[in-house]
């Protein structure tokens, strides 16, 4: 009898500590969106030491801090699967252009680029204490350049049980899966079997493999057809990033591909895609030469494209890439970041010839791309998707969205919108406007899907327990202002802006509140392990 009255004691007291108003910040008159997909209803939500504490209606709750919602659509933070924001942390932790955007997790180490040491990166970003929450993947072209350097060639067995340990460690470290980018240099010289080891590995500490694939244009069939190879017989989670069809020549194709990644899932693999919701795709001006000149390093590659053979060779395959496009010039691809003369930036490829003097000439501007490449590089804006796919991958249910951005620095280069845009058009452009999606079904794509994929388990939703991220926005007014010719432009929209319980966004300002975090894998060691080996 006893221990009846004790619970029910606790009740009581639980009961009116709900009464009492316990919570540190209380939204209020919201439209409700959870994440889940299903129909907005309106209530309140109660946040209390960086956790939900209730949602529903709560009309005797007081809190510390109220913001009301009335109007405004309250929804789960959004969770960006594919971003790039090594080294920029340090450059700008407040992560102006993902948190005006919506943003409160993104996950790091995509295309096969990542640190090695996850359990000191991840260490560190906890230090650091960015505005937004950090995942990361480990990058295969990180392990493979560690142990193998830009080697054009297979492993050995040695190398292939020491790139296996460092993915084992990574794991171990926090990470929540394997990233590919078999575009990249080493990453292009790797056969599959390579890959489907280290992906063994990643199964094991509950891992995913997430693929930026071989090829995106003419070849795309093959190259998803080998990231359901290594899914199956690793028997882990796929994920293929940035799913697109590239090059003019293959506009249309995306019911081929999305039938493809339907059928696996029907045979039962677990692949899911995602997508940034534009028609122009970014990367560096190196993935337009042929990989075979890319081996062993920056002074190799310089060294091969100054002999006249070579170019000849380059400017051969160049111009035969362009007229497979059913192109005359190189107006497709745009300098986002020139390091050598930041005059360029924005600029095509054929504005760049012409600006240098030269002919009016497919053959000249193929010149140029040689000389942009020896001067250091470039990092480029491809314009070679059609709308009609972007808007059919969109629609397919297991597709969710990510910018595939850096955090950016304020009016640094002219790089691509998505930076700034990508979860703001979606909601704008293809929900709003053309109603591709419904609002609650984007929603989901950019929460609930995202967390349950990369195992994020106290996120996604708006539910009690669960991790306070929260976003409120206006769906009548949210919009993407970012564009190609004037990227530097934040979304308008998101009124508020909660990371763990602590407002970092007010009236659509960013307060320079920190109070995101390192989420680690499920494979992460209880107890802080030893570094990645190193050989």
């Amino acid at each position: 009898m006893k221990h009846f009255l004790l619970i029910g004691a606790a009740l009581l007291c639980l009961a009116s500590g709900y009464a009492q108003g316990q919570a540190d910040l209380l939204i209020t008159n919201g439209r409700i969106l959870d994440g889940t997909g299903n129909s907005w209803f309106y209530g309140d939500v109660a946040i209390k030491e960086g956790k939900i504490l209730k949602v529903g209606k709560l009309a005797g709750m007081k809190a510390a801090k109220t913001i009301d919602a009335t109007g405004l659509v309250v929804a789960p933070g959004f969770i960006d699967v594919h971003t790039h924001i090594e080294g920029d942390e340090w450059q700008n932790p407040t992560a102006n252009n993902f948190i005006l955007n919506g943003v409160t997790t993104v996950v790091t180490g995509n295309c096969g680029a990542s640190n090695i040491d996850i359990a000191k990166y991840l260490w560190q970003i906890d230090s650091l204490k960015p505005s937004v929450n950090v995942a990361t993947l480990v990058g295969h072209n990180g392990v493979r350049r560690a142990v193998m350097g830009n080697a054009n060639r297979p492993p050995t067995p040695e190398e292939q049980q020491r790139m296996e340990a460092l993915v084992g460690a990574a794991m171990k470290g926090g990470a929540v899966g394997l990233s590919t980018g078999l575009i990249y240099i080493p990453g292009t010289y790797a056969r599959t079997e390579e890959i489907v080891g280290l992906a063994k590995v990643a199964k094991q500490y509950g891992g995913l493999y997430a693929s930026h694939m071989r090829y995106e244009g003419d070849s795309v069939l093959y190259a998803i057809d080998e990231a359901l190879t290594i899914g199956r017989e690793a028997r882990i989670p796929v994920q293929i990033s940035h799913f697109k069809v590239s090059g003019q020549q293959n506009w249309g194709r995306s019911r081929e591909t999305v039938a493809k990644v339907e059928q696996a899932r029907r045979e039962g693999i677990e692949v899911t895609i995602d997508q940034y919701p534009y028609t122009a795709s970014s990367t560096s001006l190196s993935t337009m030469l042929p990989s075979e000149l890319l081996a062993d390093g920056p002074d190799s590659i310089k060294a091969r494209l100054q002999r006249p053979e070579v170019q000849r060779y380059v400017v051969a395959e160049l111009l035969k890439g362009l007229k497979k496009r059913k192109l005359k010039h190189f107006s497709y691809a745009v300098v986002a970041s020139h390091r050598a003369d930041s005059t360029y930036n924005g600029k095509s490829i054929e504005e760049i010839n012409l600006m240098k003097g030269r002919k009016h000439k497919a053959k000249e501007e193929a010149r140029t791309v040689i000389d942009l490449q020896l001067a250091g590089g470039a990092g480029m804006v491809f314009h070679g998707m059609g709308e009609e796919d972007v808007q059919y991958i969109m629609k397919y249910p297991f597709n969710m969205f990510a910018s595939d951005a850096s955090i950016r620095i304020w009016n640094q280069g002219v790089p691509h919108p998505r930076g700034y845009g990508t979860n703001a058009r979606v909601l704008a452009r293809y929900v709003r406007e053309e109603g591709v999606l419904t609002l609650e079904e984007a929603v989901r794509r950019m929460t609930s899907l995202p967390a349950q994929k990369f195992g994020l388990t106290d996120r996604g939703l708006l539910r009690e327990g669960y991790a306070a991220d929260v976003v409120i926005f206006s769906e009548a007014e949210v919009k993407d202002l970012s564009t190609f010719e004037r990227p530097h432009a934040y979304s308008t929209g998101f009124r508020y802006v909660v990371v763990n319980g602590q407002v970092v966004v007010a009236d659509e300002k960013h307060l320079g509140t920190r109070s995101g975090k390192a989420l680690y894998g499920a494979g992460a060691s209880k107890e802080p392990g030893p570094a990645a080996p190193s050989f």
